[in-house]
């Protein structure tokens, strides 16, 4: 397994489940062991933590804080230590970094996404992952919409991100 992808490159590979889980398992150890969260704290989500979906060939971890809004300067340190950088990225309700092959920092290998602990876009994260993952119609209807953009539009991750944002709401909505 190769992981990485160019800041706008959009690219889907075959699902490996196994692989990607335990790349996550690697990377969260790490984390843990640079920061002070507990395990429950930082859980596997996107494409490579639901079954049979062909991903980004990028790891993409949740981690919840207690509050976003004033996230201590040790965690940013700790989640550096583990190789995790801060991005400029403004997105409501979460603060995204990002781990690089190298210091050329063009490919990016994993995301972390810090967002408020137990919290709205937590649980929607969770919820979204779980249910992919036990609703084999729900998850086939995504993978459709993901290779759908891939052979028709493919231009950049904004633009794959919108693309898929009306199905990821609607899974949302079904969260009681």
């Amino acid at each position: 397994m190769k992981l990485g992808l160019l800041r706008e490159e959009v690219r889907l590979v075959e699902y490996s489940i196994d692989e990607w889980k335990n790349e996550f398992l690697k990377v969260k150890q790490e984390i843990l062991n640079f920061t002070a969260f507990e395990e429950n704290q930082i859980e596997h989500i996107g494409s490579t933590a639901i079954k049979e979906m062909p991903a980004k060939p990028i790891i993409d971890l949740v981690i919840g804080v207690d509050d976003l809004a004033t996230v201590d300067q040790s965690i940013y340190q700790g989640l550096k230590q583990a190789g995790f950088l801060r991005l400029r990225v403004q997105r409501p309700n979460e603060i995204i970094l990002a781990k690089f092959t190298d210091e050329t920092y063009q490919i990016k290998t994993h995301y972390v996404h810090l967002v408020d602990y137990n919290q709205e876009l937590w649980n929607n994260l969770i919820f979204f992952r779980d249910y992919l993952n036990t609703d084999e119609t729900a998850r086939n209807q995504y993978k459709k919409i993901k290779l759908k953009f891939i052979e028709e539009v493919n231009s950049g991750i904004v633009e794959y991100t919108d693309y898929k944002e009306q199905f990821v709401r609607e899974v949302y909505s079904k969260r009681v």
